[in-house]
């Protein structure tokens, strides 16, 4: 009998359970990858929030806490993009997959692929699924409106259908998702799987302090909206005093705000100023993007860490996806991907029980 939770996603990564654990900036550590891996899901370290050293670090670390293949994410504009390269196909033993969001051509996607790492991006709209496809990805993840940070406009159950029709690729669905539920109906859709952020990020594992996990379970769906005065580019945060500053300053707060974040990302990763410069430029040159909200992109992540790390829930930004506003406990990634699996089982059962009923009725 076929597993149905057996999909070209599972077969693809080498992972039991279709469901991936996304790479949350600064949350993405060991420890998380390694439990979420653990329990069946496919991990993804947040490599873009690291130095080189720092990543390798990581990946020994990694390898260390779980037997299982996991992934890196990156950015190719990131500082030291190009030695985290060399760094990701030193270790092709053990990390299965890359995924990112725009940036690497397909010469570097065909070295990934020679190394017998997967190439699965993050998207979130069609044109960028087919660009992505056509360069050499052998598989998309699809973040519908709904998801965490960075976010489209265009609803999970409306942009899912549209890339699977649109890329002949495994396709794996981002916002929206925490539990078996919304596993099964992502098949149903026709998808390979599900990622998620927000749900891991909100597990006992995740190395968020307690503080900020409680704004996180204390927050409603009312508390969490998008913001483009961040870095020019919505967002999706939950709403508190930070982020009601932001909102109410001008286009010098912004000027300053991009200062102070790309002095923040140098002293963090020990880039030069021409190496910072260099990447927000990258940045402007795929949008609109001023060179302050450059620089707050290229060192978005170190915005996020006074909440993350520091455990400041107030003064720190927390990026969530819409789906922590109905989201009230801090399971163990082993019981949330045990819960996840029994409950699509079932649900599953049932949908293929009543098309049995309903076709002897007929």
């Amino acid at each position: 009998m076929t597993d149905a939770l057996a999909t070209p996603l599972t077969d693809l990564l080498g992972c039991r359970l279709p469901v991936i654990q996304t790479a949350m900036g600064w949350i993405a550590t060991p420890r998380l990858v390694a439990a979420s891996s653990n329990a069946g899901a496919f991990g993804f370290l947040a490599g873009a929030v690291m130095t080189p050293a720092d990543l390798a670090g990581a990946i020994a670390q990694t390898k260390g806490l779980t037997p299982h293949r996991f992934g890196v994410n990156f950015h190719s504009f990131q500082p030291g993009a190009r030695e985290i390269v060399e760094i990701i196909l030193a270790h092709s033993d053990r990390v299965g997959a890359v995924s990112f969001g725009r940036g690497p051509d397909a010469g570097m996607i065909a070295r990934f692929r020679e190394a017998g790492i997967v190439c699965i991006p993050t998207v979130g709209a069609v044109k960028h699924a087919e660009k992505m496809v056509a360069l050499g990805c052998q598989a998309v993840t699809v973040q519908g409106g709904e998801g965490g940070g960075h976010t489209g406009a265009v609803a999970t159950t409306v942009l899912l259908p549209q890339v699977l029709d649109a890329v002949p690729v495994p396709v794996a669905a981002a916002g929206g998702f925490a539990d078996g539920r919304g596993l099964a109906a992502a098949l149903a859709f026709g998808a390979s799987g599900t990622a998620m952020g927000t749900r891991f990020m909100m597990t006992s594992d995740s190395p968020v302090p307690a503080a900020v996990k409680s704004a996180y379970v204390g927050a409603g769906t009312g508390d969490i909206f998008v913001t483009d005065k961040i870095d020019g580019v919505p967002q999706r945060m939950i709403r508190n005093a930070m982020t009601d500053r932001i909102e109410r300053g001008g286009a010098a707060a912004r000027w300053r705000r991009g200062l102070l974040a790309g002095l923040a990302m140098k002293r963090a990763t020990g880039a030069s100023w021409g190496e910072m410069l260099r990447a927000a430029r990258s940045m402007t040159s795929h949008g609109d993007m001023s060179l302050p909200e450059a620089m707050l992109a290229a060192a978005a992540p170190v915005l996020l860490q006074k909440a993350v790390v520091d455990g400041d829930a107030v003064e720190g930004l927390m990026a969530s996806g819409l789906v922590a506003g109905r989201l009230t406990d801090l399971p163990s990634c082993a019981d949330l991907l045990a819960g996840i699996e029994s409950d699509a089982r079932a649900r599953i059962s049932a949908l293929a029980g009543r098309q049995i009923v309903n076709a002897g009725e007929v």
